[in-house]
């Protein structure tokens, strides 16, 4: 092994080059017998692929039965569907508890980094609420709506 000098070990844009084997030389074909490749220039005998401005289709896979028509169609996309960003219960309990908020509506979430800007959000009933608080949001679920009201809060669904 080796030893590498200071010079050969530092690492700088000049003596920088590719790993061994990452390169390679193109393969210059179509130049004549004394080229090696032969006569053909290493396309074999006839057949579009030898002939020259050949392109193949996307998809083409030699005469095979192309994936895209081996595979089923599979599956749908409802284009009416409405999609929601879910808030727990245990989020605004947390919040209320780490910045003292006690009304949530759709800008304090996005405020807080927990919609974006044009998402619908959805309030879920998971985990546990304490404080009252006023939670204005797009949509609710039953036991979400049930916590924050039995946590003296009020839950109202705006448009």
């Amino acid at each position: 092994m080796k030893l590498l000098t200071k010079e050969e070990r530092e690492m700088k844009l000049e003596n920088m080059k590719p790993a061994k084997g990452a390169t390679h030389n193109s393969k210059r074909v179509g130049r004549g017998q004394g080229s090696g490749k032969g006569g053909t220039a290493t396309r074999g005998t006839k057949g579009a692929q030898a002939r020259a401005g050949y392109e193949h289709k996307i998809g083409f896979e030699g005469g095979q039965m192309p994936i895209q028509r081996r595979l089923p169609k599979f599956g749908f996309k409802n284009p009416t569907r409405v999609e929601y960003k879910g808030i727990n219960v245990a989020t605004l309990q947390a919040l209320f508890e780490s910045k003292g908020l006690k009304e949530f509506d759709v800008e304090t979430f996005i405020g807080c980094g927990l919609a974006s800007k044009g998402e619908l959000v959805k309030v879920l009933g998971n985990g546990e609420l304490t404080a009252a608080v006023e939670v204005k949001a797009n949509a609710f679920s039953k036991s979400a709506v049930a916590k924050i009201e039995a946590a003296g809060g009020k839950a109202t669904v705006i448009e």
